[in-house]
C-alpha cells in the first residue's frame, strides 16, 4: 500500500509539472524516470532482468508516459538505422565493467561529446541509447547494480548540461513535436546526422579515455 501511495503521490507531481514550467529538479526527476523506462524496455528486448525498485514507485503516466513513448520510438528507429552503433557500447570503448567509476566516467566522457557542438532532440535520443546500451553491458556482465549509477549519472547530465534548454523549450513533451510530421525523409535525416555524430563520438571518447587505462 505504501508504494501505491507513493506511486499515486509521485504521478501527481510529474502531472503537475507538465501543466506549469517544471523546475530543473523536476525536470531531472523526469528524465531519470524516463531513463529508467528507456533502460528497462532495452532489458526486456534484450531478455535481460533489471530491479528497479524506483519503477514501481514512479512509473511514468501521463504525458510523462506519452515522452517515454516518443523517446523509445526514436531510439527504436536510430537503431534500426545502425544496429551494431548502439551494441557492445562498453567493448566499443573498451571498457572494463568492474568498476562504476570508470563506466560513469565513460558515459560522461560520451555524452560530453554528443552535445559537443549544440543540443538536438536527436541528440538527447542518442545520450538515452547510449546509457540503454551500457546498461545491458553491465547486467550481461553480472553488473546490474551500475545500471542504478548510470542512471543517477544520466540525470546529472541532464541537470548540469541540458536543463535549462529543456526548460526553454517547455519541457520534456517538447520531444512529441519530432512526431509529429509523417515525413519519414525528415526524420530519416535528423537520425542520420546522429548516428554521424555518435559515431565520431565515440571514437573521440575511446582516444580520451585510452590514457586512464
Amino acid at each position: 500500500m505504501e508504494v501505491l501511495r507513493r506511486s499515486s503521490l509521485l504521478a501527481a507531481d510529474f502531472r503537475d509539472a507538465f501543466e506549469r514550467a517544471p523546475s530543473d529538479k523536476e525536470l531531472v526527476a523526469q528524465a531519470k524516470a524516463l531513463g529508467r523506462e528507456f533502460v528497462h524496455a532495452r532489458l526486456l528486448r534484450a531478455g535481460l532482468a533489471w530491479s528497479a525498485p524506483e519503477r514501481a514507485a514512479a512509473a511514468p503516466g501521463g504525458r510523462l508516459a506519452e515522452v517515454c513513448a516518443v523517446l523509445l520510438r526514436l531510439g527504436d528507429e536510430l537503431e534500426l538505422m545502425r544496429p551494431s552503433v548502439y551494441r557492445n557500447v562498453a567493448r566499443q570503448l573498451n571498457l572494463s565493467l568492474q568498476s562504476e567509476a570508470v563506466v560513469t566516467d565513460a558515459f560522461l566522457a560520451v555524452a560530453a561529446q554528443i552535445f559537443s557542438a549544440g543540443i538536438t532532440w536527436g541528440k538527447v535520443v542518442s545520450l538515452y541509447a547510449v546509457a540503454a546500451g551500457l546498461a545491458v553491458d553491465c547486467v550481461r556482465h553480472s553488473q546490474p547494480a551500475m545500471v542504478h549509477a548510470l542512471v543517477d549519472c544520466l540525470g546529472e547530465f541532464v541537470r548540469k548540461t541540458l536543463a535549462t534548454w529543456l526548460r526553454r523549450r517547455g519541457g520534456w513533451t517538447d520531444v512529441l513535436k519530432c512526431v509529429v510530421s509523417t515525413d519519414s525523409g525528415l526524420r530519416a535525416h535528423w537520425l542520420v546526422a546522429t548516428l554521424c555524430s555518435f559515431g565520431r563520438c565515440l571514437k573521440a571518447a575511446f582516444l580520451l579515455l585510452l590514457p586512464e587505462r
